[in-house]
C-alpha cells in the first residue's frame, strides 16, 4: 500500500477537474500553489479522510480542496470550497468522494487521455511537481 506520508516518491501526475478550475480561477488560487500542496499532502501535511481523499489547506488558510488519489500515482484535485462558507463535507460526500477515488482507480490510460483531451481534466503538474 502507498503511504504518502512517508513517500520520498516524486508525485506523480497531479490534475484538476474542470469544476475544481473555476473555482480554483475565482478563488485565486493558482496552479503552482497546487502542485506545492500535493507535495505537503505526501509529507503528511493534510488530512487523511480514508479510501484516497485528503483534505487540505489552501491559500492561506481561506479555502479546502478535496483532493483523491488514483492509485497512489496520480492526484486528482475535486472539490474546493471556503472555509468561511461551510466547516466540512458532510458524509454523504465523502462516501461519494471515496466511491469516485474507486472509479478513478479502475480508469485507464486510454481514458485518461480521453478526458484530458475533452476538458474534464487538465493536468497542472508531473512528478516533482512541475508545473506542465
Amino acid at each position: 500500500m502507498f503511504d504518502v506520508r512517508q513517500s520520498q516518491e516524486p508525485a506523480g501526475r497531479i490534475f484538476k477537474t474542470a469544476w475544481f478550475s473555476k473555482a480554483a480561477r475565482k478563488a485565486a488560487i493558482a496552479d503552482e500553489w497546487l502542485c506545492v500542496a500535493v507535495r505537503e499532502v505526501m509529507l503528511g501535511q493534510a488530512v487523511d479522510l480514508g479510501g484516497g481523499v485528503f483534505k487540505k489547506r489552501l491559500n492561506q488558510n481561506r479555502h479546502r480542496a478535496i483532493r483523491l488519489t488514483r492509485a497512489g500515482r496520480h492526484w486528482i484535485f475535486e472539490y474546493l470550497f471556503a472555509k468561511k462558507d461551510r466547516d466540512n463535507i458532510g458524509t454523504d460526500e465523502l462516501a461519494a468522494f471515496r466511491r469516485l477515488v474507486r472509479h478513478y482507480q479502475t480508469v485507464t490510460d486510454a481514458q485518461f487521455a480521453q478526458l484530458l483531451k475533452d476538458g474534464d481534466l487538465t493536468e497542472i503538474c508531473h512528478d516533482e511537481t512541475q508545473p506542465v
